[in-house]
Formats: C-alpha cells, sequence, structure tokens
C-alpha cells in the first residue's frame, strides 16, 4: 500500500506524465462522445458562410441575385476554419468528420493549458485533479463534437488567460503572441473585447504591465484585426468590426422572450419570414431596401424595437434579466433544448456553479490571479445575461467555476479535513 502511494506522489512529481495524461484522457473522452453523438452535417448560418466561401469566394450569410452582402453578423474565423478543411476535404463527404476530428485535438490541448494554468495555482496534485474535471466535463467534452466556435474560443481563450496569469505572476511573456490570440478570439466572439479591454486596464492599473507592452500588445491586436477591418470599411464606408447588436437585443427583450430568448432568426432575409407580434416591425424589415447596407439598416430596425419593448416595460425585462443572471451561472429551469435535462449535464453545472459561489466568498481577496478571474467571471456573467442564453454560452465562464470551486474545495480540506 505504502509502494502505492509513493509511487503515485512520484507522478505527481512529473509534469510531463501529468501532461501526457490529460492528453490522451481528453482525446479517448472526446473520441467517444463524437463517435456516437457528433454532428454529421453543416447546418444554417455555417453552412450558408461555408457554401459561399467555396462556390463564390465570399464571406456572405446573404445575397439578392448577384449582390452576396460581406458578412457582419457570424463572427469569421471559425467560418475560415471549417473553409480551411475544404482545401483537403471539399464540401461534401468527409468534411464534417475533419472539422470533427481537428476540434478534437484542440479541446484536448486546452485540458493541457487549463492543467498549466492550474499548476501556478495550485500545488501540482489539485492542478491535477482540477484538469481531470475539465479533461471530461461532460457539455465541454460533448461540445467538441459539434459544429460550433465554441472549442476554438476555448482554447484560444484558455491561451489569453495563461499569458495573462503568467504576466500576474511576473513572468516573461511574448506581447505579440498575446497581441495576435487577442485579435483571433475577438474575430471568434464579438464579446471578447471587453475581456481584453478589462485585462489591460487590470495589468496596467496594478502594474503588472509596462506601457511599452501595453501598447505593443495593442498594436498588435489592431493589426490581427486589420485585414477584416479595412474589408468591412472598403464595402460599408465605415470602421466597424461586427454588426448584429440590435437583432440579438431584440431577440432577448421582446414580448415572445423567454430565457433562451426569440429564435426566429431569418438568415436569408426572406420576405414574409420575420415574425413578432408587431405588424409595424414586420412592415419595417420588409421595406430596407436590398443593397449592400441592408444587414446595418435592419440592425437599426431591431434595435429600436427592442429599445421601444425594454422602455415601454422595463420591470418586465429587468425581471427577464435577472431570471437570465441565474439561469447563466445555474441552470436554466424552463429550458427547451433537447437533452438539457439529461443528468451528466445539469448534474456537474450545478455542482461546480454552487461550490464557485462559495469559492467567490472565501477566496483571499488579496490575491491577485484570483481577483483577476473573479473580475472577468462576473463580467462575462453580466453581459451574457443581457442576451439569450444557450447551454453552451455556459462554456464561456465553466473555467473560472471549476477554479473557483477547487478552491473552496482546497480551502474546505485545508481547514477541516487536513487540520484534524
Amino acid at each position: 500500500m505504502n509502494s502505492l502511494k509513493v509511487f503515485g506522489n512520484n507522478i505527481y512529481k512529473k509534469e510531463n506524465i501529468l501532461v501526457t495524461l490529460i492528453f490522451f484522457l481528453s482525446l479517448l473522452s472526446r473520441s467517444i462522445m463524437a463517435f456516437f453523438f457528433s454532428d454529421r452535417s453543416l447546418e444554417n448560418e455555417w453552412l450558408i458562410l461555408v457554401q459561399n466561401l467555396y462556390f463564390h469566394n465570399t464571406l456572405s450569410l446573404i445575397n439578392f441575385d448577384d449582390l452576396f452582402l460581406p458578412n457582419l453578423w457570424m463572427p469569421p474565423i471559425y467560418a475560415y476554419y471549417i473553409y480551411l478543411h475544404t482545401f483537403f476535404f471539399g464540401i461534401e463527404g468527409k468534411l464534417v468528420n475533419s472539422v470533427i476530428v481537428t476540434q478534437i485535438f484542440l479541446s484536448s490541448f486546452t485540458a493541457v493549458l487549463f492543467l498549466k494554468i492550474l499548476g501556478i495555482m495550485f500545488e501540482r496534485k489539485i492542478a491535477f485533479y482540477g484538469a481531470l474535471i475539465f479533461c471530461l466535463f461532460p457539455l465541454i467534452v460533448y461540445s467538441s463534437s459539434q459544429i460550433s466556435s465554441v472549442s476554438i474560443y476555448l482554447f484560444l481563450f484558455t491561451l489569453f488567460i495563461l499569458m495573462v496569469i503568467k504576466v500576474l505572476n511576473q513572468n516573461k511573456i511574448n506581447e505579440i503572441i498575446l497581441g495576435i490570440i487577442s485579435g483571433l478570439l475577438v474575430l471568434t466572439s464579438r464579446d471578447f473585447i471587453l475581456i481584453f479591454v478589462v485585462s489591460m486596464l487590470f495589468l496596467l492599473f496594478f502594474k503588472f504591465l509596462r506601457l511599452k507592452s501595453f501598447i505593443i500588445i495593442s498594436l498588435v491586436f489592431l493589426l490581427t484585426l486589420s485585414p477584416y477591418i479595412i474589408r468591412n470599411y472598403n464595402s460599408f464606408d465605415k470602421l466597424i468590426i461586427h454588426s448584429g447588436l440590435g437583432y440579438n437585443l431584440w431577440k432577448a427583450y421582446n414580448p415572445l422572450s423567454k430565457v433562451e430568448a426569440h429564435q426566429n432568426s431569418n438568415p436569408k432575409a426572406i420576405t414574409g419570414a420575420y415574425t413578432d407580434e408587431s405588424e409595424l416591425l414586420q412592415s419595417k424589415l420588409e421595406k430596407i431596401e436590398k443593397n449592400i447596407y441592408f444587414r446595418i439598416n435592419e440592425d437599426k430596425v431591431y434595435l429600436n424595437q427592442a429599445k421601444n419593448y425594454i422602455v415601454g416595460d422595463p420591470l418586465k425585462y429587468f425581471k427577464l434579466y435577472v431570471n437570465r443572471l441565474v439561469s447563466f451561472y445555474f441552470i436554466d429551469f424552463n429550458s427547451t433544448q433537447k437533452n438539457y435535462y439529461n443528468f451528466f449535464h445539469i448534474g456537474p453545472n450545478l455542482i461546480v456553479s454552487f461550490l464557485s459561489i462559495f469559492g467567490l466568498i472565501f477566496y483571499n481577496k488579496k490575491n491577485y490571479k484570483l481577483n483577476y478571474f473573479a473580475l472577468i467571471m462576473i463580467l462575462l456573467v453580466l453581459v451574457y445575461a443581457s442576451f439569450a442564453i444557450l447551454p453552451r454560452y455556459k462554456l464561456y465562464v465553466l473555467p473560472m467555476q471549476i477554479i473557483f470551486s477547487l478552491h473552496f474545495v482546497n480551502f474546505i480540506y485545508g481547514k477541516l479535513i487536513k487540520k484534524n
């Protein structure tokens, strides 16, 4: 028995062994999940975007005859990620399978990066257990088998967090790589720009980042975004990265909205396909001129309608926001999503959510790394609760929830169990 204990302790001391274990466990769990539950085809917006890239060499979500409108609604990175696979596998046949396979590898590397983050914050044994939770967490495992940008986002976000934590740990980092990663993250999820700004301000305010490093990171960040910004400027005569705020606000705040929001999107802009209780809104949408500015003007109509709803009944929509806040952090008690209430989904989510609350309460407020995680997690919860809540969005805060859960368990172990 003692020899087994010594053997186990020796394993925890060898980082390469832990990295290998986490990587291959991630690879195995995700491969098994994909075999049974992976997406088999491209659908909806991703199908349209990739088909237009493949057949018409343009990133466009809608077209009016020969006029293909440059896409502003969907962040572009994932569409290009899928499109890259078409060079090797074409538009049909093995395309989706090849995308899922590369996502499985990306997701497995993400688990290793998360182990690296935990290794900076906890002793190696705790770090391994935390990475094991991340590696086998059902929602994370499942996400890698779906046609969704979340696997790329989690990989890049975890890499970004690792570099920020190294700065907080006063380790040297590569400013150019951090700037590139930050730019790619904005092109993967528009909301990341808030995280980037808050992160840089946090590092500057507490003097973990020199002004010179901040300028380099910011310049590289802008350079990474510049091809897409220039493309949009040439198309629309204005500096813009993404559009769709109005539409997303309308989905979240209209009389038909619930926590999941009103999901009747109309990506092809088919006349008469819009639904809302307001005939006036339908009339305004159908009168929008079908030119290059169609999406921008359409978004303005949705934005004005959403504002009217919120101003007309602020208490109703404030209650809806609070409901979303709770649903996002914990679980949605009124979800219509298929298999949402499967135990392997809600069980781990509830456990981690509740433990992380206690972790937030009891963590050492003088710990800059945990202060940073708390700030980012609270920011994400407040922002995502403002819009539609879908199960996959929980993945954006799960890494932080796991970290605070680990901290609380470690705190209890040190205070009660180990002491006795």
